[in-house]
């Protein structure tokens, strides 16, 4: 390929100065970040525009914001520059070093409760990581939104392209309160569960049915609460207002405590595997092999198991 008027040799440094423009709001502030004169930033833009075939900024003698096309492009820069730097800085320090960026995704409750906290100590103990936790019970496109990992709890779907792990499964547990029970009874037999209030969890108008989790009870009502916060849910059933099945981690202290009684230990816990899910690469980076590696040595004692007594 030719040497052209659209074409720049040094096509980094065009992207650093479209970041920087687009993080600074404008040139001047760019070029500042960047130790370069307005014009050298402007022409550098200006440059990827025309190689790129398209306007990323909308420009006016006020204003400077980025096209559509723009957005879409920054997202894309800044992952390729971060990925570019943690590169930089594992060959600088060690192959073997965890540090860089490392984003993570998971569901909220889970995430605050049981993952956030692995990840914390193990940013704790390599001070170069840098970590981004994401907590939402959105099943986020990885690749598209940049993440290196992802927690994720229910059945995985076959995604072209991820890797996954099973840290284990989440044993659920039926329980209600004991002023609950010394007022409605306590069931002792799925069969009985027809007379009692049921405190359902649902998300966008699917209800998760307890018969869906190997429950072999099938209720003949509707449930009074639908909840999507399991700690609400729990929180619930302890304030007596019926029957929960949640999982074991959401209700342990309850349990241990007294707040919450276990129902039906004989039927058996179903259980929800969660898993660990990756881009799949050739080469996983050191920062992504240890939080995997930290969260599988923690899952035991996270996801552990009730006594059935």
């Amino acid at each position: 390929m030719g040497i052209n008027e659209t074409y720049t040799p040094d096509r980094l440094s065009g992207l650093s100065a479209f970041v920087a423009a687009a993080d600074a709001g404008s040139f001047s502030a760019a070029a500042q970040r960047l130790h370069l004169t307005r014009s050298a930033v402007a022409k550098r833009v200006g440059r990827l525009e025309a190689r790129l075939g398209v306007r990323l900024f909308h420009r006016t003698t006020r204003s400077q914001h980025l096209t559509d096309e723009g957005q879409t492009f920054y997202q894309r820069c800044t992952k390729v520059l971060a990925e570019l730097s943690d590169a930089e800085n594992e060959l600088s320090a060690g192959s073997q070093t965890p540090m860089g960026r490392l984003r993570v995704t998971m569901p909220v409750q889970i995430g605050r409760q049981c993952i956030a906290p692995v990840l914390l100590a193990l940013a704790r103990a390599h001070p170069q990581l840098r970590l981004e936790m994401a907590f939402s019970d959105r099943r986020i496109d990885l690749v598209e939104e940049g993440y290196d990992l992802a927690v994720r709890s229910g059945h995985l779907d076959d995604t072209p392209g991820l890797k996954a792990r099973l840290l284990g499964k989440q044993t659920m547990v039926l329980c209600a309160s004991p002023a609950y029970l010394a007022e409605r009874g306590t069931p002792r037999t799925p069969a009985d569960l027809d007379g009692h209030e049921r405190l359902m969890y649902g998300r966008n108008g699917s209800l998760y049915e307890w018969t869906a989790l190997s429950m072999v009870h099938e209720a003949r009502h509707a449930p009074r609460f639908v909840l999507d916060d399991l700690v609400t849910l729990a929180d619930a059933a302890e304030q007596g207002l019926g029957v929960a099945c949640l999982p074991h981690w959401v209700v342990a202290q309850s349990l241990s405590s007294g707040k919450l009684l276990r129902l039906l230990p004989q039927v058996g816990s179903p259980a929800t595997p969660l898993h660990l899910v990756w881009p799949d690469t050739r080469h996983p980076s050191p920062k992504l092999r240890a939080a995997i590696d930290a969260l599988v040595d923690a899952s035991r004692e996270l996801l552990a198991t009730p006594n059935a007594s």
